[in-house]
């Protein structure tokens, strides 16, 4: 099984503030697990007016940072929350501005 943790990044390598969110049985659900806290924490910050540059950064300081450990023998799951959450940031930006 993948094991998707959550870091916080507000407290960034402060393993005392991980928790798990699951255990996941393929990568590509793990990956999936890690967006969705990811989309709900943009979806949280934005505010109108605010600029792409502006909700990502507020995502590196203070939101969730999921990741997946790859079980023993799997090879590892490449997927960055930051960088997801910048891809991200920009159509949530349009979406909170259009909608």
């Amino acid at each position: 099984m993948y094991r998707v943790l959550v870091d916080d990044n507000f407290d960034y390598m402060d393993e005392d503030d991980r928790w798990e969110l699951g255990a996941i049985a393929t990568a590509e659900e793990a990956i999936a697990a890690c967006r969705a806290p990811v989309d709900r924490n943009l979806a949280e910050q934005v505010r109108p007016g605010m600029t792409a540059a502006e909700l990502y950064d507020r995502y590196v300081s203070f939101c969730d940072d999921p990741f997946v450990v790859a079980p023993a023998g799997a090879p590892k799951v490449d997927f960055s929350a930051w960088n997801y959450a910048k891809e991200r940031a920009e159509e949530t930006c349009k979406a909170t501005h259009t909608g």
